[in-house]
């Protein structure tokens, strides 16, 4: 079984990759724990993410975005930023910047489903569900993958997108820092009695955090973030506690709220690998960079890494080069370590700030929330990293 390239994981960043790369002719294998029917019809998990106008342009330019009913693409039109019990907050708004909208709220489920039925189409794209990896090796000339049932495949490259724990990373020996806030994200989908008018808010409150971000007029998705201990308490309420203990700290600015979906619960751990590759083998999305969903750039992140490395193959692949010689994947590696390292270690630095409830931070953060607002450089680089 041989392949130009490798593909393990076919979570949202594996198949948006494998689609980057459909028009290449290039031979393709796609390896995947999970069953092709759940592949085909990937439930609901509780994860919407919110799409940067430049990921929106790359899934434009893969043929995905089209796949999307408007009714799952919302638009954020504006964000509000709260701290504790204070009811000032920092402001974005699109109409300020004359734009249609700060970014776009879309499940994970239905950028799974879209990019699944779109990259099934393509005959050079082979999927091998029901599958794990078992051992990968490379040398100068090729990668060799074993699987679960025996099979062994070679290619000239190795591309891994399992998740922030990523099996086939240890697999390769590339280390990883990993940061467990102790903290746990559950998450869900809740129906309100007044209209959400297309705002996302993020509540730092103390203690715990509530991000709710709209999706058709009157529901939202909400994200808790709490100490992993709180969990079993959150999950364990029945729904109409629930209902209210978010209505509550929501500050009734809904109205009531009704949970329409089930909770899922998700432990808080950030990820970067030292590295994003190793002889004849690269890493993108997760398995390169897991970030805290604080400021919603996982997917973005994830989407414009596999394009990075995409682009650098299809250069190669067009001037009949090497697809997975090693000064191709350093080039990856610049670029992408570049964006991710400063998102990863400053989103964690915003967490920690907005997460320490002691006196002088509490100040600390009431008066960059007022500085933000009032400075309007300030203001449009903060707006220029949501979008």
């Amino acid at each position: 079984m041989t392949y130009d390239i490798i593909i393990v994981g076919a979570g949202p960043v594996g198949l948006s990759f494998a689609r980057s790369l459909a028009n290449t002719g290039l031979k393709i294998a796609l390896v995947e724990k999970q069953s092709s029917e759940q592949l085909a019809a990937p439930e609901f998990d509780g994860r919407d993410i919110a799409l940067t106008h430049l990921s929106v342009h790359l899934l434009k330019e893969l043929g995905i975005w089209e796949r999307f009913e408007p009714d799952d693409r919302p638009p954020i039109k504006a964000a509000r930023v709260l701290d504790g019990t204070s009811p000032y907050c920092l402001k974005f708004d699109s109409e300020e910047d004359s734009i249609d909208a700060l970014g776009f709220i879309v499940s994970n489920h239905v950028i799974r489903k879209a990019l699944f039925d779109e990259v099934r189409t393509f005959d050079n794209v082979e999927i091998h569900s029901n599958l794990a990896v078992t051992s990968v090796s490379t040398d100068s000339s090729k990668a060799c993958v074993v699987l679960s049932d025996g099979q062994i495949m070679e290619a000239r490259l190795v591309v891994a997108a399992d998740s922030r724990f990523s099996e086939t990373r240890r697999m390769v020996g590339i280390p990883a820092s990993m940061h467990d806030f102790g903290r746990v994200c559950i998450v869900c989908r809740m129906e309100h009695q007044r209209p959400h008018e297309g705002i996302a808010f993020e509540c730092f409150h103390y203690g715990r955090t509530l991000a709710v971000l709209p999706l058709t007029s009157h529901r939202s998705s909400i994200v808790v973030t709490a100490p992993m201990d709180h969990r079993d308490a959150i999950m364990e309420m029945d729904d109409a506690q629930f209902g209210c203990d978010i209505r509550d700290r929501f500050n009734s600015r809904y109205g009531d709220m009704k949970l329409t979906t089930k909770r899922f619960a998700y432990p808080l751990v950030g990820v970067h690998a030292s590295k994003f590759y190793a002889m004849r083998f690269a890493l993108i999305g997760d398995a390169a960079v897991g970030m805290h969903p604080v400021t919603a750039h996982g997917y973005n992140l994830g989407l414009s890494g596999q394009d990075i490395l995409a682009k650098e193959i299809i250069t190669a692949a067009a001037q009949e080069g090497d697809i997975g010689a090693t000064s191709l994947l350093e080039r990856y590696q610049r670029q992408h370590m570049k964006a991710t390292k400063p998102m990863f270690h400053g989103t964690n630095e915003i967490v920690k700030f907005f997460t320490d409830d002691r006196v002088l931070a509490k100040l600390a953060r009431q008066v960059a929330l007022r500085l933000a607002n009032r400075i309007p450089l300030v203001k449009q680089i903060i707006t220029s990293k949501l979008m």
